[in-house]
C-alpha cells in the first residue's frame, strides 16, 4: 500500500474561510459602530456647549429676558446649530425659567440633541457672590450697621456668655439678602 499524504480538502478550506469571514464581519461592524458612537457623542457635546453658551449669555445680561420663545442659528466647530429658547415665569415673581434646546440645523424641527434649563432673577445669586456672608471669618463678610468687631471683642464676660477665651466660636451667618438692582421688582 502506498502512504497517502493527507492535506486539507477543498470543503475544509471553504468552511475555514467562511468562519474567518464571519469573524471579520463582526469586528468590522464593531469598529464601525464605535466610530458612529464617537461622532454622535462629539455632536452631542457640541450641542450642549451651544446651549450652555446661550444660557450664559442670557444670565450675564443686565436685564431679565423677555417671557417669549425665540430661536436662532449659530456656528460652532464648523457646523451650524439651531437653538430654541423658551423663557417662562416661575411662581417666584423675580425668577424666570430658561429652557434651551439645540439641534443640528439640518435636523427635524421637533428634534433636540441637547437641552439645558437655567434660571434668571434676583433670588439667584449673581456670579461671584454668595448667598450667606459669614461674620467674623477672617474679616470677611459685611458688618451689621452700628456694630464694630472691636465692640464684640471688648466684652467677653457678659452675663450668659459661658465661652472660654481659648474656645473657638463658629461665625454666625448674616441674613442680609443679596439683590440684583438691574431686575425690577414686580
Amino acid at each position: 500500500m502506498r502512504a497517502s499524504k493527507r492535506g486539507f480538502t477543498l470543503i475544509e478550506v471553504i468552511v475555514a474561510l467562511v468562519v474567518v469571514a464571519l469573524g471579520m464581519l463582526g469586528v468590522i461592524q464593531a469598529v464601525s459602530q464605535t466610530a458612529g458612537n464617537s461622532g454622535y457623542l462629539r455632536d452631542k457635546s457640541l450641542a450642549h456647549w451651544v446651549a450652555m453658551n446661550r444660557l450664559t449669555e442670557i444670565r450675564l445680561q443686565k436685564t431679565a429676558p423677555a417671557i417669549d420663545k425665540t430661536s436662532d442659528e449659530v456656528e460652532m466647530a464648523g457646523r451650524k446649530w439651531k437653538w430654541t429658547m423658551n423663557v417662562t415665569q416661575t411662581p417666584v415673581q423675580t425668577i424666570r425659567r430658561i429652557d434651551i434646546s439645540v439641534r443640528p440645523s439640518e435636523a427635524k424641527e421637533d428634534s433636540s440633541m441637547a437641552s439645558v434649563t437655567g434660571f434668571y432673577g434676583t433670588a439667584v445669586a449673581p456670579p461671584g457672590s454668595t448667598m450667606i456672608a459669614w461674620q467674623g471669618a477672617g474679616g470677611a463678610g459685611p458688618q451689621q450697621p452700628g456694630k464694630k468687631e472691636d465692640d464684640e471683642q471688648e466684652q467677653p464676660n457678659q452675663p450668659g456668655n459661658d465661652i472660654d477665651e481659648d474656645q473657638e466660636v463658629p461665625p454666625e451667618p448674616s441674613e442680609q439678602p443679596i439683590s440684583d438692582p438691574s431686575i425690577p421688582e414686580q
